[in-house]
């Protein structure tokens, strides 16, 4: 007899499939009034099947169609908001597509005729149900009524907001004297705050154009655009968030650099805020550093296991300089708060000087610096050697002053961890030699050096094969026959990633071990591109050759790799 999944259970459906075993069907059996959950549910909560399983058998039992994820990247918000947000999440649907009199649903339960009958009386349409995954449903839910939620708080804030001409000598722009005429403006720059904060958001970017104001948020790494207030409202956000920060709201022809303390109900973060006067106005950009726990190690940082156990026994030596440099953004400060991490004990006293102190480390001794009150980077590590270190942090070597100290500190018996602003580990060596150090004490108080970058890891949920094109494999420096026993990956773009094909990153390293030959070439003031041919002989992976293999991993794409390092041809 032929097997007719319209007639059978979804058990039976999954056995049939050959996606789960009759033993698998039956534990779940077992299992699922102790769940709450359906069977297919139950499988998926114990690991058996997959999401993408669960919808191909309740397809095949159901008849519904399931939904494609493209179809998810465009829809039309005035048609998702026609159900409630607080319904649609309890019951797990989203409106998709108006058509005449029906409207198109995607539904985690097509077949539920009760959350049927409610949408047809809420919309007042026939309901054409579609199949969607649960984890899909709620990065779709969320990126839509998210935008939904911005969008009407920004109307919202904006909406009486009026302002009159002013003449170009008025220091403050005049607004329509009404009760709370402050609020809307207040009430948005919250909203940008919030939401950046929810996003994970690293930096804020409020810049003026011609006629409105762009807000972006960096997003691993990438900036994205989320907003666009009217332009109108924009010099009273940038006094606000001067207020905020206690600079001046008067003087708008200078830069200014100040910081505001923020709690929210999830964690505390400390927003360093830089205003820089341009030709449409002051623009605004705020770095996001979270005050919590650091939850970083350098087992998650993407060392390769070569590269991790190099790091490892530099960082326990007794003294020393250990470099790490790359651009800002680079994650240099991760990395060396996570070995702190790894090495600090109750034995060991570990005292940091940073400007700003990015992340809080328990059990160790952290200073800020604060240029305004006089405590500059050479006071405060001054002051340190009366604090009896053993290990110092150095948050970054900016001048000769801050270089020296370091220098003196590694040669008088400390172990010395700092980063500074170069383009690869070879630079970084002969970048000390240009701050001002003699060649000879670079050379005799190095340890490591290592130069990173931070690439965009492929969205696990949109994977799919990429053929590079010819211009991607020169650039690279990959041949066609070398690309022949590669695999490429590139994400295509879903609602799991925000269509962008990358979700969170991973670092790339270069790692240079001052042995006695890297040693004798700095005492002797060889070039970078001498001291590079030596590091690489002795073993040394290039930042380019390290994000080739994450690359050949299926971790990154060739683009990636092509625009944060330069091919080692």
């Amino acid at each position: 007899m032929s097997f007719n999944p319209q007639f059978a259970r979804i058990g039976e459906v999954f056995v049939h499939l050959g996606t789960a075993t009759e033993q698998q069907v039956n534990e779940a059996v077992l299992k699922q009034k102790n769940f709450g959950l359906k069977l297919g549910e139950t499988l998926l909560k114990l690991g058996y099947v997959s999401e993408k399983d669960l919808l191909d058998a309740l397809h095949l039992q159901l008849e519904y169609e399931i939904i494609k994820e493209d179809e998810l990247l465009e829809l039309d918000p005035n048609v998702v908001k026609l159900i409630p947000e607080p319904f649609a999440v309890e019951n797990r649907v989203i409106a998709i597509h108006k058509k005449e009199n029906s409207m198109i649903i995607a539904m985690t339960d097509p077949d539920n005729i009760v959350i049927q009958d409610s949408l047809q009386k809420l919309l007042s349409l026939n309901i054409i149900p579609m199949l969607i995954g649960d984890s899909v449903l709620s990065d779709t839910l969320e990126k839509y009524y998210k935008g939904i939620r911005t969008s009407s708080q920004v109307e919202d804030a904006v909406g009486n907001f009026e302002f009159v001409a002013v003449d170009e000598d008025e220091n403050e722009i005049t607004i329509d004297n009404k009760a709370d005429a402050d609020a809307p403006v207040v009430k948005l720059v919250n909203l940008i705050i919030t939401e950046a904060i929810k996003s994970n958001t690293t930096d804020i970017h409020i810049e003026p154009l011609t006629n409105n104001t762009r807000v972006r948020f960096r997003i691993d790494g990438a900036l994205r655009e989320v907003m666009s207030p009217p332009i109108g409202l924009h010099a009273g956000m940038v006094s606000l968030i001067k207020v905020m920060s206690k600079l001046n709201i008067a003087e708008r022809r200078l830069p200014q650099d100040g910081h505001i303390s923020l709690k929210t109900s999830v964690k505390s973060v400390d927003v360093r805020v830089s205003i820089a006067p341009t030709v449409t106005g002051e623009k605004v950009v705020m770095r996001l550093l979270d005050k919590g726990e650091f939850g970083f190690s350098l087992t998650t940082l993407g060392f390769s296991q070569s590269d991790l156990d190099i790091f490892h026994k530099w960082i326990k030596r007794p003294y020393g300089i250990t470099i790490v440099s790359g651009p800002t953004g680079s994650g240099k400060s991760t990395t060396l708060h996570a070995g702190l991490k790894e090495i600090k004990n109750i034995e060991n006293n570990i005292v940091t000087v940073e400007d700003p102190v990015e992340y809080r480390l328990d059990g160790i001794t952290q200073i800020e610096a604060k240029e305004k009150i006089g405590l500059t980077f050479g006071r405060a590590l001054r002051s340190v050697l009366r604090q009896d270190p053993d290990i110092v942090l150095i948050g970054e070597i900016r001048d000769e002053e801050t270089a020296d100290i370091a220098i003196k500190f590694s040669l008088t018996g400390h172990l010395v961890f700092t980063t500074l602003h170069a383009n690869d580990a070879p630079s970084t060596i002969t970048r000390l030699v240009d701050i001002g150090i003699p060649a000879y004490l670079v050379a005799s108080s190095l340890n490591l050096v290592l130069a990173q970058r931070l690439v965009r890891k492929i969205c696990t949920n949109c994977i799919g094969d990429y053929t590079p094109t010819d211009a991607e494999l020169i650039a690279a420096g990959i041949t066609k026959e070398e690309a022949k026993e590669i695999t490429f990956k590139k994400g295509k773009g879903c609602v799991h990633c925000n269509n962008t094909g990358f979700s969170g990153r991973t670092g790339i390293f270069e790692i240079i071990e001052v042995n006695s030959e890297v040693r004798k070439l700095i005492f002797a003031e060889e070039n970078q591109d001498v001291i590079r041919d030596a590091a690489l002989r002795n073993g040394m992976h290039s930042l380019h050759a390290s994000g080739i293999d994450k690359m050949k991993q299926g971790l990154t794409t060739i683009s990636e790799v092509i625009k944060l390092t330069v091919s080692d041809e």
